[in-house]
């Protein structure tokens, strides 16, 4: 029996051998004899290279000795010739390609997504930002020559004679300037990257200092096309204008003298009798003054008062002439009220308060004129009321001038706290108008409770949806706040100063609602660790300490005059 379990077949059905040097026989016949023996209760292993058939008796005693070795191959049978080599570098090859497929469909798509934003925001910029509003009460009250060009003229958007290059830097300079860079700071040392007279780093805004840069690629190209015939005669000077308005707000030297040179090209480039001549003087007065050249601001400004004044009768004040009257322009109106709120405060700085004061008697009556219908009159257009608001703040500013004056001048204190309480309620007027909110405490309608410091709000829609009012209405907003700031804080200290001379320390709770109703248009930050509050946005730190520390020492005055004099300490 046990001669059968492991025997070598012979016949061709039930037996083969398979060796290194053995031809092996075909596929298909192979498997049909594995089947038969399998059929037959035989088992075949692979013993030393050669196939062994055994039967297989399921009836065999388990003390057999005898077992098989278990040398099966796991994996295939068949000779190692038989594997593909090319196989795996096949492989790795179709994953590179892939790869490189993915990575170039992927690249295509970010580019192309790229490029459609970017030309998708300008052709925005183009056609929406920089357009010009179409209205006859715009043009009538000069808010169309007050709005910024960027070289596109009366039809808005960008010159297209400047070129491709030259469009782009312009539209990227407005971007940088309105929309931002991500980047709130950029240190430069004076001026892209020059050394300040003092050596040290003066930190710009990184949305000016691109426009800055952005502005100068499109002057250098726009003067590479100064002889086209298709060039506007207005592109360079609106350019320069622009230029000289960024530089401005850098702030420092080196940026105010290349500013100043920008309006010095354009005062020398403007036609006769221009419309805006009168505003390049002012500016270039302006720019003098901070450079500290005052003798050839006071040209400047004279020669201002000169073209606004023009066929009207003049007033002299020291060496200057004014007119004895509004101008009819509302465009020169609006300038005339920035001229002569320069030329007070050039004065007061100066130490010539006696002038000063002129200035400010004499014109405070006539910026009155501009204010007799009332703001909220129905029969008004959103252009007229925006310049009658903007005469009134100046008029404001102005009274906030006069009161230092007075003060300095130790005259009677009570002269400056009606300016200065004036000043502050026509600031407050101001910026509750561009708010849209009424006059009076919303709690008490029809009182005479003013309405609370509203530091948070909004302009109104019907100025910010004005492509042309927009950007004068905002400021004018953000000025009355900080102009309402001013005043109620000098009232203060005006009423704490003369608190000595009042018994009964009236004065001094007075001085007390002044800084309270100063910090409340200043606004106040929350602080998360429960300390001092921090100053809002978009008041300075230095102003918002001298308020803050005004108000605690006049808070801790006013608990101590109240307290019990047997309380405990």
């Amino acid at each position: 029996m046990d001669s059968q379990f492991k025997t070598h077949a012979s016949a061709k059905s039930l037996s083969f051998v398979v060796g290194d040097n053995q031809i092996e026989p075909e596929r298909d016949t192979l498997k049909h004899d594995l089947r038969r023996c399998n059929d037959r209760g035989f088992t075949v292993e692979h013993w030393g290279g050669i196939a062994a058939i055994g039967i297989f008796n399921s009836q065999r005693s388990s003390s057999s000795q005898w077992r098989p070795p278990d040398i099966s191959p796991k994996s295939n049978q068949f000779s190692p010739y038989d594997q593909n080599f090319a196989g795996p570098t096949l492989t790795t090859f179709d994953v590179f390609r892939r790869f490189a497929q993915y990575t170039i469909v992927g690249v295509l798509l970010v580019g192309f997504t790229t490029c459609t934003a970017f030309g998708a925001t300008h052709m925005w910029v183009e056609k929406v930002e920089l357009a010009v509003d179409d209205d006859e009460d715009l043009r009538r009250w000069g808010w169309t020559e007050e709005a910024e060009s960027w070289s596109g003229g009366e039809h808005g958007g960008t010159d297209p004679a400047l070129g491709f290059k030259a469009r782009h830097a312009v539209r990227s300079a407005w971007i940088a300037q309105h929309w931002g860079t991500g980047a709130q700071v950029a240190s430069t040392g004076g001026l892209s990257g020059k050394a300040s007279a003092s050596g040290g780093i003066h930190a710009v805004h990184a949305g000016l200092e691109y426009a800055h840069d952005f502005l100068n690629i499109a002057i250098s190209h726009a003067l590479n096309f100064s002889t086209s015939p298709h060039l506007r005669p207005r592109t360079i000077p609106d350019l320069l204008t622009r230029h000289a308005n960024i530089l401005e707000r850098m702030a420092n030297r080196n940026a105010l003298f290349e500013a100043r040179s920008n309006y010095e090209k354009v005062w020398a480039n403007l036609p006769d009798r221009a419309p805006n001549a009168e505003r390049v003087a002012w500016k270039l007065g302006d720019l003098c003054s901070r450079l500290g050249d005052g003798t050839e601001a006071l040209q400047w400004w004279s020669r201002t008062l000169h073209l606004i004044g023009e066929g009207q009768d003049m007033y002299p004040i020291g060496d200057l002439r004014f007119p004895k009257g509004l101008p009819q322009s509302p465009y020169s109106q609006r300038t005339l009220a920035s001229v002569i709120l320069s030329l007070s405060a050039h004065y007061a700085q100066s130490d010539l308060l006696s002038q000063a004061r002129t200035v400010e008697e004499h014109n405070i009556t006539l910026l009155q004129a501009a204010g007799q219908i009332p703001v909220a009159s129905p029969t008004i257009s959103p252009p007229q009321r925006l310049h009658q608001l903007f005469m009134i703040h100046r008029l404001s500013l102005l009274s906030i001038h006069m009161a230092e004056v007075l003060y300095a001048q130790k005259q009677d204190p009570k002269k400056s706290l009606d300016f200065l309480q004036n000043a502050a309620k026509a600031s407050e007027m101001v910026a509750l108008t561009l708010s849209g909110l009424p006059l009076t405490h919303s709690d008490a309608p029809g009182s005479a409770i003013p309405h609370a410091p509203t530091p948070e709000a909004q302009l109104l829609s019907l100025f910010s949806k004005s492509h042309t009012m927009r950007k004068p209405a905002s400021s004018l907003l953000r000025d009355a706040k900080r102009s309402a700031v001013e005043a109620w804080n000098l009232a203060g200290i005006v009423l704490e100063g003369s608190s000595s001379k009042d018994s009964d320390g009236r004065s001094v709770e007075r001085a007390l609602e002044c800084y309270e109703r100063a910090l409340g248009w200043a606004g106040v930050s929350a602080n998360p660790h429960g300390g001092i509050p921090q100053a809002g946005e978009g008041v300075l730190e230095s102003e918002w300490k001298a308020i803050w520390t005004n108000y605690i020492r006049v808070r801790d005055a006013v608990r101590a005059r109240t307290k019990p004099s047997g309380g405990k300490q």
